[in-house]
């Protein structure tokens, strides 16, 4: 007879992969919906396979460390405690949700295990002072590093890979022999091809990463209790995701158009290299790292050293001007048009600082931080104050 609380645990967790499959969908392939590059169903597609693929190699890595090297003792995760912290993992999806703010499922999910281990007693401290070095040094790199590339480099890759969508599909198949072949649409030139290819593999390396990482937020509490082995949970989870990128992000795909508007093309795809090689980084090393994090920082990162531009580094750190510095070649921007050097430009233009609004930022960032919180503490005191779940 199959265990009804087993079957729970099961619902619960899949109910928190459905979640996050309708969260990250959009973030991945957001851009290349918005570019028409791809439609929403192909999206999903693209988005389920290269989740799974990510959570089937990489990932098992993340949920070995949550569902056995942070708890010191395997005993404490029952299924009754399984349930309990899956709840809490739920708890923060609906609380970033309800304030319009992506909450950050990897550290709601750490911190909820890490509440169960210190009602316990049983919490690997120096498991969790990897976790929380990781978290912190992370998003800094991903803050420098698109800044660096914001303020040097951004308009010279924007030269490269902006692309203007042609009318039409960007291929077709042909049909004059006996199998059909793709071919390129007529109307398709080589430079939006290859702006298309890499916008969707981006897309499809944001998807893996996230797999990679969020799978274990899912499945780490049922296989830390031993209720469900490693295999079968990812290919539940696998599954839920998929349902969730096929109902649910078909919502978040369409309000990305306004999303592109404010994060041009170009910037989401530095935004997206640079945190989705950081998550595959971690969680190669077993580190549960929170893409969303990572992204936001890299986001205020490169708005932050695109609107640094009218300025050198001299006078951002003195305050004092400094002769101006000229060159032969001008880098562009996303109409086409010259830009001046670094230290030379007019504040005004390009609108770059749009990218780092103070107080969206702040909202953003406090509630990334205190909705982990709340569900450390709300794991905490429940399983330390409730009796039912028997420890």
């Amino acid at each position: 007879m199959v265990d009804p609380l087993l079957v729970a645990g099961v619902i619960v967790a899949m109910f928190v992969a459905f979640n996050i499959g309708g969260s990250t969908t959009g973030p991945a392939f957001g851009p290349a919906v918005g570019a028409n590059a791809i439609s929403k169903t192909t999206a999903a597609g693209l988005m389920t396979v290269f989740f799974f693929v990510g959570a089937w190699t990489i990932g098992r890595n993340v949920v070995e460390t949550l569902g056995g090297e942070l708890i010191t003792d395997a005993s404490v995760f029952t299924l009754e405690t399984s349930i309990g912290v899956l709840f809490f993992i739920g708890l923060a999806l609906f609380i970033g949700n309800l304030f319009g703010v992506p909450a950050s499922t990897s550290m709601t999910a750490v911190g909820s295990i890490a509440g169960l281990g210190v009602a316990t007693g049983s919490l690997g401290w120096t498991t969790m002072g990897q976790i929380a070095t990781w978290w912190i040094v992370a998003p800094v790199i991903g803050f420098w590093v698109s800044l660096i590339v914001g303020r040097y480099f951004y308009s010279r890759i924007n030269e490269l890979i902006a692309m203007d969508r042609s009318d039409g599909p960007l291929v077709e198949l042909d049909r004059s022999g006996a199998v059909p072949r793709p071919s390129v649409h007529e109307t398709t030139n080589r430079r939006e091809l290859y702006g298309v290819v890499t916008v969707v593999v981006i897309g499809c390396v944001m998807a893996f990463s996230s797999g990679t990482s969020n799978i274990a937020n899912a499945i780490a509490p049922l296989v830390g209790s031993g209720a469900i082995e490693m295999n079968p949970a990812i290919l539940l989870g696998g599954v839920a995701v998929g349902i969730g990128t096929f109902t649910i992000a078909r919502r978040t795909l369409e309000t990305m158009g306004s999303d592109i508007t404010e994060l041009p093309l170009t910037a989401a795809i530095v935004v997206a290299s640079v945190s989705s090689a950081l998550v595959i980084f971690l969680s190669a090393i077993g580190i549960p790292a929170s893409f969303v994090v990572i992204a936001t920082m890299s986001i205020i990162g490169l708005g932050w050293g695109r609107a640094t531009r009218p300025v050198t580094v001299t006078e951002a750190v003195t305050g004092e001007e400094t002769p101006a510095v000229t060159v032969d070649s001008l880098a562009v921007d996303e109409e086409g048009e010259e830009l001046p050097p670094i230290g030379e430009e007019d504040p005004e233009v390009p609108n770059a600082a749009d990218l780092f609004n103070p107080a969206t930022t702040a909202r953003v960032v406090l509630m990334q931080n205190v909705v982990p919180v709340i569900a450390t503490f709300g794991a905490y005191l429940t399983f330390e104050f409730v009796p039912i779940f028997g420890i």
